[in-house]
C-alpha cells in the first residue's frame, strides 16, 4: 500500500484552478500510463505546471553549471513523475518507490545517522540536546491533559489516516516547507534547536506525534526516495515497534531511529501508554546543492498551483501549435483568393 503522492495526485486532477480551492482529485490509476497516454492526458493546467518547472530547472541548472552541479538526474524525475518513462523498481526486500523518484541514490531500510556526521553533521548534536525538547513536549503535554476539552493533537489528515489509523495523530511544526507560527510559538526551544543545527529540512515537514496505545500505522510506502525521516524517541514505552522492509527495531529516549518512506514501513504500540517521537523529514545526502534545490522549487510550485496562486494561462505548446495551424490557414486563403471553400 502507497500513500498518495504530491505530484501524482496533482497529475491526476483536472487542476483546473482559478481560486484557492482546488479541484477535485479523482482516485489514481494503480498501474502508470504509457508515455503517449500520459503526454496526451494532461490538462492544460498541467501542462502550464510542467512548463514552468522545465523554466524553473533550466534557471537553477544555469545558476549551479558553473559549480559543475548537473540536473540530469531532476530533469529524469519530471519524466518519470509525468508517466513517460516506466516506473522505478525496488532494490531491495519492502523497497517500493513511487513515480517521484531520483535516480542513483542508495536505498536502505533504516540509517545510522548520529555516528555519521559526513553526512548528518547536525544529528549529534541533536541527540545531545534531546532533553531540551523532551522537557519542553512534556510540559505542553501535562497543559493538554489539564484541559478538559481540545488539546494540541490532531489526525494530520481524512486519507492520511485510512493508513496512519485513528490512533496516530500529530502536532505540525513544519509542512511543505512553511513553520506553523502558531505551533512554533508552542515549542520556542524546539523551533530555535531546529533552526540552529541547519538541518536540511524537505518538503514534508516536522512534526510531533503520538500513537495511541493499542493502535499502530498500517505497512505502507511513501515513495519519495530522496527524503529521509529521522523520529527522535521523547516518550517511548517498552514494546514498540517500527518495521521498516524486512528490519524491525523499537525506538530509543533521545535517540534517532532514521528510515527511508520509499521501503514499505508500520508501527505498532501494543502497550496501554502514549507513544510519542517528533519527525523530522530532510533531504538524502547524495542529492546535490543544486537538486536539493530543484526539487524544492518543484514542490513549491505544485502548493502555488494547488493554492491558486499561479494565474492560469495557455500552455505555450499548445499557443504555437495554434499559430501552426493559423499559418497554414492563410496560406490557404492566399492561395483561394481568401475563401473559405
Amino acid at each position: 500500500m502507497s500513500l498518495p503522492h504530491l505530484l501524482r495526485v496533482f497529475l491526476a486532477s483536472s487542476m483546473i484552478v482559478t481560486t484557492s480551492t482546488a479541484a477535485f482529485v479523482p482516485p489514481v490509476p494503480s498501474t502508470p500510463p504509457t508515455p503517449v497516454l500520459a503526454l496526451s492526458a494532461l490538462t492544460e493546467r498541467q501542462m502550464q505546471f510542467w512548463e514552468d518547472v522545465d523554466e524553473g530547472i533550466d534557471d537553477i541548472a544555469a545558476y549551479y553549471e558553473s559549480k559543475g552541479q548537473s540536473l540530469d538526474r531532476i530533469r529524469a524525475f519530471g519524466r518519470s513523475a509525468r508517466g513517460e518513462t516506466p516506473p522505478p523498481t525496488g532494490s531491495a526486500a519492502g523497497h517500493q518507490p513511487s513515480e517521484e523518484n531520483v535516480d542513483g541514490l542508495t536505498a536502505k531500510p533504516f540509517w545510522d545517522v548520529a555516528v555519521d556526521p559526513d553526512n548528518f553533521p547536525w544529528a549529534a548534536e541533536l541527540e545531545a540536546k534531546a532533553q531540551i525538547i523532551i522537557e519542553e513536549f512534556e510540559a505542553n503535554l501535562a497543559k493538554e491533559q489539564a484541559r478538559e476539552e481540545g488539546g494540541i493533537f490532531s489526525g494530520d489528515s481524512a486519507w492520511q489516516n485510512k493508513v496512519m489509523g485513528q490512533g496516530w495523530s500529530a502536532v505540525r511544526l513544519q509542512r511543505l516547507g512553511v513553520w506553523n507560527q502558531d505551533n512554533c510559538k508552542v515549542f520556542p526551544k524546539t523551533y530555535e534547536l531546529l533552526q540552529s543545527l541547519n538541518i536540511p529540512l524537505a518538503v514534508r515537514g516536522v512534526c510531533f506525534a503520538r500513537q495511541a496505545p493499542g493502535s499502530g500505522v498500517q505497512p505502507h510506502s511513501d515513495g519519495r526516495n530522496f527524503i529521509l525521516t529521522s523520529h527522535l524517541g521523547l516518550k517511548v514505552p517498552e514494546g514498540c515497534w517500527i518495521q521498516v522492509g524486512d528490519e524491525r527495531r523499537s525506538w530509543e529516549v533521545e535517540k534517532l531511529t532514521t528510515l527511508d518512506t520509499s521501503f514499505e514501513h508500520s508501527t505498532g504500540n501494543p502497550t496501554d501508554s502514549d507513544r510519542h517521537v517528533l519527525i523530522i523529514d530532510f533531504w538524502h545526502p547524495e542529492l546535490s546543492d543544486a537538486e536539493r534545490k530543484a526539487l524544492a522549487f518543484v514542490y513549491d510550485l505544485r502548493n502555488k498551483f494547488e493554492r491558486g496562486d499561479v494565474p492560469v494561462r495557455k500552455p505555450r505548446k499548445l499557443l504555437a501549435e495554434e499559430e501552426k495551424g493559423m499559418g497554414f490557414s492563410a496560406i490557404w486563403k492566399s492561395l483561394t483568393g481568401g475563401g473559405d471553400s
